[in-house]
């Protein structure tokens, strides 16, 4: 069996790296690993690479920085080539880039099965770029992997049970990845005592909604500022939100250190008091490993986290943010439930593949 990933973003390889552990348990599995290089930078790859022990991508395509059309055609025109040299079996794709609906759409025009990880989320927010990725690649999926019992309801009242394709709830395989990993981050990240950090708010800021959004960004910024008067914020700040904000002249007072890579990311999402974030991943991490989370967006795909009362959506709202993060600062994390699927989840994606070939 001959398996064909693609991935694009940072929470991509992420999830790859738990899930291509488990296909090199199989000799009945050959991956073949294609980088779009959606984004992309050197130095982060290179740590992703060497931290997760992921094989090297067979394919980099080094597409990035363009439009949401040229791009997706772009990436679409190289896999395609690929498609055509390799003759796999499947096509797996991931989540919600322009790099996963490439892939979706040029691996059905190549009549090759295509395996959707991480199907059924929705936002029902049709102006995020994301949710119109995620929708179209369900549809066109043979094989939809849900992290959750509800991204697979998501699905029925969609009408998939009428399509011709397979549904299996098999969890997230994020959460093999925190498992893992965070073991080895215990035991090789020195990004707490390099940054001499002990009580602190871990905070990201990178979704375009917020960063080009300047009353949105202000209000964030605003939040954080006022928050670090309380307890010092830690903000891994990407270059583009720090170009940013260095352009609009506003002052963030919080220590700003240059982004990380995923172990030293887990190490300070597992010692931090609370998280900030606009990011969906770290959404799902800062639960698994036990820390509330406020949310810089005014809805999430992990609507389970605010049904458990861990998450809590803010907006941009000064006022809002700052009100949740003072409280949950004096709350004691205490959910324990297994809301995805404690770190099987690759485990049933391999065992479904093969049972089903």
């Amino acid at each position: 069996m001959k398996i064909l990933t693609i991935l694009g973003a940072r929470p991509q390889f992420i999830k790859a790296a738990a899930l291509s552990r488990e296909f090199r348990n199989y000799i009945e599995i050959k991956e073949v690993i294609i980088h779009t290089g959606q984004h992309f930078d050197q130095n982060m790859s290179d740590i992703f690479f060497e931290e997760m022990e992921i094989s090297k991508p067979d394919y980099f395509l080094d597409i990035n920085s363009l439009n949401h059309g040229a791009m997706t055609g772009r990436m679409m025109e190289k896999i395609e080539v690929i498609i055509e040299n390799e003759n796999p079996d499947y096509v797996l794709v991931y989540g919600d880039t322009n790099s996963t609906l490439a892939g979706a759409i040029t691996a059905k025009k190549r009549h090759v099965k295509l395996i959707h990880v991480e199907a059924g989320l929705r936002s029902f927010n049709m102006n995020m770029p994301e949710e119109i990725n995620r929708i179209l690649t369900d549809r066109i999926s043979d094989y939809l992997f849900c992290p959750t019992p509800q991204a697979q309801k998501n699905l029925i009242k969609e009408g998939f049970e009428n399509f011709d394709c397979k549904i299996e709830v098999v969890g997230d395989v994020m959460e093999d990845a925190v498992r893992f990993y965070s073991k080895k981050a215990n035991k090789v990240s020195k990004i707490l005592t390099e940054n001499k950090l002990e009580e602190y708010v871990l905070c990201t800021i990178h979704r375009q909604e917020n960063t080009d959004d300047l009353d949105r960004l202000t209000q964030i910024i605003n939040a954080v500022n006022e928050i670090s008067s309380t307890i010092q914020v830690v903000l891994p700040l990407h270059p583009r939100t720090k170009a940013i904000i260095s352009k609009n002249n506003l002052q963030l007072n919080a220590k700003i250190i240059d982004p990380v890579g995923y172990l030293d990311m887990l190490n300070l999402t597992k010692n931090a008091k609370l998280v900030l974030t606009d990011s969906g991943g770290l959404q799902k991490e800062a639960f698994m490993l036990k820390k509330f989370c406020i949310t810089l967006r005014d809805e999430t795909e992990w609507v389970e986290l605010i049904e458990n009362e861990v998450n809590f959506l803010a907006g941009a709202d000064t006022k809002k943010i700052v009100s949740l993060a003072l409280n949950k600062l004096k709350t004691t994390f205490t959910c324990d439930k297994n809301l995805y699927g404690g770190g099987k989840a690759s485990e049933k994606i391999v065992e479904y593949l093969l049972k089903t070939t």
